[in-house]
């Protein structure tokens, strides 16, 4: 939870604080503005199933500090970033660490807790994700109006101290020493066809759109890669993507299913302040808290479904029911608009999208852990979560186009960076581009309730397995090594 909180926090406070620094560092415009973004969530992507795998190898203790070790390097490299290149490298840097959080965490809880037990632990790591939400905006306004830019990065340095100090006292998992041989090939052909593939992805919402060249070129290079992956790996020693986790009936329906939500969730959470800010004029701080609605959802559900799959054994109606109030929250926020019953209905709505998340989400990591062989356990995990991460990605681009379409010809693309500017702008054009937005953004949620629907269909081809209860460490028979910190 510590090493999560720290991984948490850092994202949601930097967003806020971005265009601030941005301002402060100077050099670069737009592209470099892009570039910080981006960079770190090409690295966080790609180092995800690789510290999954190297998890399974090495041990989870020591996977753990390593990557809670480079996110406090990469806060000390962005905190004393004198230019915005140096600072897209150390952001890039971060991303490393942060991925590998983000995998370790849902790996090491499998580890101690019996998927049985499980539900009693998820309402705890999710209100982490929820309180960081929040406070990231409100730290990061504070930050920004009244210190450098640079305490953004180093207000965390203390949360990652604190979980390295408990990682190394408490975190005592047994490990079994395994004499293997490493997919060298597979890892490269893995980190580069993620990391092409997300290049492509930012380049079509950013820099270049969909018909340019280095879109088309680098688009190429991905599906070159990705396709050399899946033929690599079948003929592997000890292939990097176990190809026979895709033959597994829970991963084939829980992995597609958390995507297309992950999409859905991140596509409000990424236009709802952006409609807020734009169509209603409220503040970058004040729009953040409005999304405080769908965290609210997620924890409730999730501690709600934690408990009840605790007690009953029984996960399979939870996704079911959580897309169908998915789809619910959806067909609600693709009806908000600028008067208070609009914004009231758009609030209802995230907090369906939040319940959606919470009932899904962690019956999804349970299902699909509680599902493979305990081998397997790491690299299962962190590619459930390396999809999550790439549903986000892809549906903010698409539906980023699917945005700039709509606003094509109304709305300057310059005041998607400062969309407070459109309420002061003179009339007629304020009306018109205040109505333009609301229009454009409330038909992107239209659009993605299709995505919400497909989710459902899912949810209902998947099949339940009893529980295990007993937890992954209590399958290895060798005992602790503590001289490996394992």
């Amino acid at each position: 939870m510590a090493a999560s909180f720290l991984s948490a926090l850092n994202g949601s406070i930097v967003s806020t604080a971005l265009p601030e620094i941005v301002s402060k560092i100077g050099g670069g415009g737009t592209k470099t503005y892009t570039w910080v973004i981006t960079a770190y969530l090409l690295t966080s992507t790609t180092a995800t199933p690789l510290f999954g795998k190297f998890s399974d190898l090495y041990g989870r203790k020591r996977l753990t500090q390593i990557a809670i070790s480079i996110f406090l390097l990469g806060l000390v490299f962005c905190a004393l970033a004198p230019s915005m290149p140096i600072l897209v490298a150390a952001r890039a840097f971060e991303g490393i660490g942060s991925g590998g959080i983000m995998a370790m965490t849902f790996v090491v809880i499998a580890d101690i807790v019996p998927p049985r037990e499980r539900g009693r632990y998820v309402g705890a790591f999710t209100s982490v994700f929820a309180v960081a939400g929040v406070l990231g905006p409100l730290v990061g306004g504070v930050i920004v109006d009244n210190f450098s830019w640079r305490w953004i990065f180093t207000v965390n340095l203390p949360f990652g101290l604190v979980a390295i100090a408990m990682t190394q006292k408490y975190l005592r998992l047994p490990m079994t020493r395994r004499d293997t041989s490493i997919d060298v090939i597979g890892a490269l052909l893995l980190v580069s066809g993620i990391g092409s593939s997300i290049l492509t992805i930012s380049w079509v919402s950013g820099e270049y759109g969909w018909a340019s060249r280095p879109t088309l070129v680098m688009g190429c290079i991905s599906v070159i890669l990705i396709s050399a992956l899946f033929l690599w790996e079948p003929h592997a020693d000890n292939p990097m993507l176990p190809m026979h986790l895709f033959k597994n009936h829970t991963v084939q329906t829980m992995v597609p299913m958390t995507t297309l939500i992950s999409a859905a969730m991140t596509l409000v959470s990424s236009f709802m302040p952006l409609f807020l800010q734009a169509v209603t004029g409220i503040s970058p701080t004040k729009s953040g808290l409005l999304l405080v609605p769908m965290m609210l959802g997620l924890t409730f559900s999730s501690t709600l479904v934690g408990r009840k799959v605790t007690a009953t054994g029984h996960y399979r109606k939870w996704p079911i029911m959580g897309t169908a109030m998915g789809i619910f929250g959806l067909t609600l926020v693709s009806f908000i608009s600028k008067s208070g019953l609009g914004i009231g209905i758009g609030l209802v709505g995230m907090a369906f999208i939040g319940f959606c998340s919470g009932a899904s989400f962690p019956t999804s990591t349970t299902a699909i852990q509680n599902s493979v062989d305990i081998r397997d356990l790491g690299v299962a995990s962190s590619t459930a979560q390396l999809c999550r991460s790439l549903g986000s990605v892809i549906s903010v681009a698409v539906y980023g186009t699917i945005l700039n379409a709509q606003l094509s010809g109304t709305v300057d693309p310059k005041l998607l960076r400062a969309p407070r500017k459109i309420n002061v702008l003179p009339e007629p054009s304020r009306t018109e581009a205040i109505n333009a937005m609301s229009h454009a953004i409330t038909t992107v949620f239209r659009y993605a309730i299709p995505m919400m629907v497909i989710a459902f269909l899912f949810s209902l081809c998947v099949k339940e397995l009893p529980l295990r209860t007993h937890a992954a460490y209590q399958d290895t028979d060798s005992a602790p090594n503590d001289a490996d910190g394992n």
